[in-house]
């Protein structure tokens, strides 16, 4: 017969309670106490029953990850640490994976608060309502955000500093020499990404008189990125340098500028931010912003253990992880304008004996 709880209490002549918190490492139980009982577990092959335990406590021994775009390479490297921590813990990890709709955030949400998970670790809270996340709290779920939260409400956070990043982008271009600097973003309630914006904009404060920047919204995906740099392309021939918002932006803009036939660095500089391992093996390796995707994971989900655990998860606990710019290839001083350089390609076309050179919105 399987040992039970009891079997195990009694055999260290403690408690079912001081048992049960051995075995889930709560606080409040002496190592010499959590040792013995471990040992003897162990000795007897006890196993933990989840189902009972999560009858007893209302939670269950899972876990939510919601993400907005598991295609985002950020996004998977990210997961990586979330689960592994998880897994270490002991607990499993249901991964939801919202493709950027609202609708399908909302959803899942709600189904792993039904599910009554321990807690939900989420990438952004930007497309919630105020009542939706009051609806959360009301639930007493703890929330880890991959975000800073800016509404006030009980949600503790793990990000990157995105201002800094975005201070470092603008910086790295405008001392090479770039005067007219396009920055692609995503969706302008994204917290994220609007730091990395204002961080962006502060670079170019500093030399307001010289630099001139260009903001483009629209999807932070390679596909967006693509739409994105063919808007830049055709509207703003000054351009001389790109600053992504993420490297699946930057990706979407490397396919552009090629289809136009166009050289990086040479003809346009390129940054990106996330640093993803595809980062450093595009052609020209890429230039980003380095943040640390697993180590966030795996704090997120390791606050949220504590939280779970704790007496009061209704008090917020942030945490900010650092920065640092990669250089790699794609970014140089600018030798001529865009506009320049399409007027470049175009007579080196003709000379070629072309009979058709390519139009600045292709």
């Amino acid at each position: 017969m399987a040992v039970t709880l009891e079997d195990l209490a009694n055999e260290c002549n403690v408690s079912m309670s001081t048992a049960s918190r051995s075995i889930a490492g709560s606080y409040g139980i002496s190592d010499e106490t959590r040792l013995r009982v471990l040992a003897a577990a162990t000795r007897l092959g006890y196993r933990p029953n989840r189902i009972a335990r999560g009858l007893a406590t209302g939670r269950s021994h899972t876990l939510g990850l919601v993400l907005s775009d598991i295609r985002n390479p950020f996004m998977t490297e990210l997961a990586r640490g979330a689960e592994d921590a998880a897994y270490a813990a002991g607990y499993d990890m249901v991964l939801c994976n919202s493709d950027l709709d609202p609708e399908k955030q909302v959803r899942y949400v709600r189904t792993l608060m039904e599910k009554r998970v321990g807690g939900i670790v989420m990438n952004s809270v930007g497309t919630l309502s105020r009542e939706q996340q009051e609806e959360i709290v009301r639930h007493g779920i703890p929330v880890v955000l991959l975000s800073r939260q800016r509404q006030g409400l009980p949600f503790s956070s793990v990000t990157a500093d995105n201002f800094a990043g975005g201070l470092l982008a603008g910086k790295h271009l405008i001392t090479l020499g770039h005067r007219v600097i396009a920055h692609l973003t995503g969706p302008r309630q994204h917290d994220n990404l609007r730091e990395r914006l204002r961080g962006f904009l502060k670079a170019v404060e500093r030399v307001r008189e010289e630099v001139a920047p260009v903001v483009i919204y629209g999807d932070h995906s390679s596909q967006g990125g693509y739409a994105m740099a063919k808007t830049a392309l055709k509207k703003h021939r000054d351009v001389t340098a790109i600053f992504a918002a993420n490297d699946a932006i930057a990706f979407g803009v490397m396919r552009a500028i090629h289809e136009q036939d166009l050289r990086i660095p040479q003809d346009i500089s390129l940054i990106g931010f996330d640093n993803v391992e595809m980062a450093g093996l595009t052609q020209p390796p890429l230039t980003t912003v380095h943040q640390p995707k697993y180590e966030m994971g795996k704090a997120a989900v390791e606050m949220l253990l504590k939280l779970a655990e704790g007496s009061d998860w209704r008090v917020p606990e942030h945490l900010l992880f650092g920065v640092e710019l990669i250089e790699r290839e794609s970014c140089q001083s600018p030798k001529k304008t865009l506009k320049e350089s399409i007027t470049t390609k175009k007579a080196l076309l003709a000379l070629a004996g072309h009979d058709r050179s390519p139009s600045p919105a292709e």
